[in-house]
């Protein structure tokens, strides 16, 4: 999931990283992802498994990165940062994973098990490391360590949104970020509002 940090990457290396994820994504589309080969998707993307295997172990590796950069993109497109203890920025972030998750084809379904473990992979650590980075800033006053705290905010916050994708005739995003926000939110003294 190294895509995920903005790093100073080739550019030719970036261009093949997006082009094998493309691939995937367009794959996705009309075939389940246990049916997907690593040579389909050297194929659709007009590669060679050689230079797959350049940048990805396997494709489950390519599902995580591809999973964990387009949810990044969605919560930089909202402008989403998170400084350690605003309210609103929390409430960002869940409503962003709970968007995602709603966006993701098949997950309330059987048809592709095999990629949610991937996907959960890829989200969580997104949001560990933003909820991370915010509380590096502003440590916590009950003594926990930031890494704890991010790492079960992370889950909490993924674990509830699976959760309500998951529910039959489910509230809308906005009110369940609300509720998520309402159990997360005294772990480390982020009320409501």
């Amino acid at each position: 999931m190294a895509d995920i940090v903005q790093e100073t990457v080739d550019p030719r290396i970036r261009r093949t990283r997006l082009l094998l994820q493309h691939a995937l994504e367009k794959l996705l589309e009309t075939k389940e992802f246990e049916k997907i080969s690593v040579q389909d998707i050297a194929d659709a993307a007009t590669l060679n498994r050689a230079t797959f295997y350049d940048h990805y172990a396997d494709k489950f590796a390519l599902l995580e990165c591809m999973v964990g950069t387009r949810f990044q993109e969605l919560l930089d497109k909202r402008g989403v940062k998170f400084d350690g203890g605003c309210s609103s920025a929390l409430r960002a972030i869940v409503l962003g994973v709970c968007d995602f998750l709603a966006g993701v084809r098949g997950l309330a379904c059987e048809r592709q098990r095999q990629m949610e473990p991937h996907m959960e992979s890829a989200v969580i650590a997104v949001v560990r490391r933003m909820i991370l980075e915010g509380l590096q800033r502003h440590p916590l006053a009950n003594g926990v360590s930031a890494e704890m705290m991010a790492t079960t905010l992370s889950w909490a916050i993924f674990g509830a949104a699976k959760e309500w994708v998951r529910t039959p005739g489910r509230c809308g995003s906005e009110e369940i970020a609300e509720i998520v926000l309402g159990l997360v939110g005294p772990m480390f003294g982020v009320g409501q509002g």
